[in-house]
């Protein structure tokens, strides 16, 4: 039901958040925290929304086959495992306290979860559920630079939020396109529902420009270096391959675009990123 892969999406940002937040040298147990935090939240996350949409998925050919709504998962498990993630992920804040004096992340745990469960409602009520799942995963970064060095936090940390947020959804909304029958028999709100395929992936690309807009803004004010702007250079390559790889008449290769290329998309991005760092 959840796949821990997933966690590849937001981790390599919330890693570039840690290593800058730190100086390029954070301490072995932060590093570690981060990691803990970061798979605890994602599994909340997804399986919240699993069981949020169970029934929905149920009435989807596409999602009909998950755990839940095929019945080989049932709820009371599902409810367990993510009470389960969402203690670790609690327990992951407070030894943020304990160990390193910083009160910030087990002050912030309820809201971060709330938030996180918010996107699994959304879509019955507002298109822009795409912005607010970009928004909860954007906080990743965010949140390590608050859990490494809350006194640092600044503009670096809020630009690299916005990358994420938007990054998200644009390919959330490429996501989205495989389903806008569904969306529209079951009242669900989507951009691509509301506004059809071909808008929706000029959204999509508007906000994948503005990811790399935001990226270069990072590398400026943290002064990059070589490996930085040829990690963004690459990058921005892999979001137009994205993009052209997806088009109104052919969704065929939706996946690729969402799973494979978003793949490296984070992690060659964080692996130059922190790269970058770590030379100087």
């Amino acid at each position: 039901m959840v796949r821990f892969s997933h966690s590849v999406f937001a981790l390599p940002f919330a890693l570039v958040a840690t290593f800058y937040a730190g100086a390029g040298r954070p301490a072995l147990g932060q590093v570690s925290l981060i990691v803990v935090c970061m798979v605890a939240a994602r599994s909340f996350a997804m399986t919240f929304n699993r069981i949020a949409d169970a029934k929905i998925d149920a009435r989807n050919p596409r999602t009909a086959s998950r755990p839940l709504p095929s019945g080989r998962l049932s709820l009371r498990q599902a409810w367990v495992f993510n009470i389960a993630a969402a203690a670790v992920f609690v327990l992951g804040c407070e030894a943020f306290r304990r160990w390193y004096g910083n009160p910030w992340p087990l002050r912030l745990f309820a809201p971060t979860l709330g938030l996180l469960a918010a996107y699994s409602v959304s879509k019955r009520f507002t298109s822009l559920s795409h912005f607010l799942l970009g928004t909860a995963i954007g906080f990743a970064p965010l949140a390590a630079w608050i859990a490494i060095a809350p006194d640092s936090l600044g503009l670096p940390a809020m630009l690299l939020t916005g990358a994420v947020l938007f990054w998200i959804a644009g390919f959330d909304i490429l996501y989205a396109c495989q389903d806008v029958e569904i969306d529209r028999r079951d009242s669900l709100f989507s951009i691509p529902a509301r506004l059809g395929v071909a808008a929706a992936l000029r959204i999509s690309r508007v906000s994948h420009i503005l990811t790399v807009a935001l990226l270069a803004g990072f590398g400026f004010l943290s002064e990059a270096g070589w490996l930085y702007w040829s990690g963004l250079a690459v990058t921005t390559a892999l979001l137009a391959g994205e993009q052209a790889v997806v088009r109104p008449n052919d969704l065929s290769r939706v996946n690729l675009a969402f799973f494979t290329l978003n793949g490296f998309v984070s992690i060659l991005f964080a692996l130059a990123a922190i790269g970058d760092l770590l030379l100087v």
